[in-house]
């Protein structure tokens, strides 16, 4: 039987960005992406949270997203992580750092459309920001598999929120094509088709460090389980 999501479960998060720690580069570099909003930023903003929410589970991190670099950097920073980026779409314009997570084979370029380079459960989290959101559900049918396949202890995904249909029209598509942003109500249908289950224990955690800090929405943040 599938496990049945309320919509209320999933805590949708985003942080201000006042006294982060974060440079003004780092922002400036993050609202590139359609609407202004980067979720890949608030990966970054986010990780104290995922830290409490998943302790030794984020051991082995992989990071599906645009600026991948950046999510690996700062991971490697952190006591005893390990940590591995795709880049979905280019790694054509990137700095010398990012081209030296390159050369260690930490980050790849990769088309999530179709199978990870990866073998089953290599990563104890993937967390996913950015990426999603531009797929049909035809192709969600065959990422959103992959990503749990090479996950042994969750993923987390990280997408945007609804826009108005005004706003959406003036954005400027990103990577060739428009993002498709989903509300939360259809992203929790879709993970009970696919039998992805909520991790209600780290999405508990994951709230309670959040409301610590007073956060205002910004993305939302599902906490699904791998698949057994």
């Amino acid at each position: 039987m599938l496990k049945q999501f309320s919509q209320g479960a999933f805590l949708l998060i985003a942080y201000s960005y006042s006294g982060s720690g974060w440079s003004r580069s780092d922002i400036d570099a993050g609202s590139k992406f359609q609407g202004g909003v980067s979720c890949t930023l608030e990966v970054h903003q986010t990780l104290l949270f995922l830290k409490k929410a998943y302790g030794d589970s984020m051991h082995k991190v992989l990071h599906v997203g645009p600026d991948t670099c950046s999510v690996v950097s700062r991971l490697l920073k952190e006591e005893d992580t390990e940590a591995w980026g795709v880049e979905p779409y280019d790694l054509d314009d990137v700095d010398d750092q990012c081209k030296a997570l390159v050369r260690k084979g930490l980050v790849r370029a990769a088309d999530i459309k179709f199978p990870l380079p990866y073998r089953a459960k290599s990563f104890s989290l993937v967390i996913v920001s950015d990426a999603l959101d531009y797929l049909s559900p035809r192709y969600l049918n065959r990422t959103l598999p992959e990503l749990s396949r090479v996950s042994s202890e969750g993923l987390v995904i990280f997408t945007g929120f609804p826009v108005p249909q005004r706003a959406r029209a003036a954005g400027i598509p990103k990577f060739g094509r428009p993002a498709k942003m989903r509300s939360s109500s259809w992203w929790i249908r879709y993970f009970v088709q696919t039998s992805l289950e909520e991790n209600e224990s780290a999405t508990k955690k994951f709230e309670q460090a959040a409301a610590k800090r007073s956060y205002k929405p910004g993305c939302q943040v599902f906490h699904l389980k791998s698949y057994r």
